[in-house]
């Protein structure tokens, strides 16, 4: 198992509202980055592109709220991975989030794909605290 996971990253939004915006994966388009593309989807499940590597599918598994979203693959992806969004409040108006990324790769996939996959969970982590809510 490959474990990769974002810093912890203080959101000025409740856990509630950043709990709200990621419950729908129609809102995580806005936090992806320009290499993906062929974005398509419904409030639980999303599929796209990253150039250059495969189309990925994702649903949501579990959704405890405020505290834990559990994302895991959907449909032809590469790997068997899911994708944990923790969310700690802080006070009514501020959170922290970390995102927890578990994906059982090869030695040739991990060798390939451990850098990019750690720095697209970070690069979400830090997207989500300019998110427009």
């Amino acid at each position: 198992m490959t474990r990769l996971e974002s810093q912890s990253v203080e959101i000025a939004h409740s856990a509630e509202t950043v709990f709200s915006f990621l419950s729908d994966f129609n809102n995580f388009q806005k936090l992806m980055p320009e290499q993906v593309t062929n974005w398509k989807s419904t409030p639980t499940e999303c599929e796209f592109t990253i150039n250059g590597m495969a189309t990925i599918g994702m649903r949501i598994e579990e959704a405890q709220s405020p505290n834990l979203i559990r994302i895991v693959e959907n449909g032809k992806v590469p790997f068997a991975f899911k994708l944990e969004v923790l969310l700690q409040p802080i006070n009514a108006e501020k959170c922290n989030a970390k995102l927890v990324f578990v994906a059982e790769l090869n030695a040739m996939m991990k060798m390939m794909l451990e850098k990019p996959l750690g720095n697209f969970v970070q690069l979400l982590a830090t997207k989500l605290q300019t998110i427009p809510l």
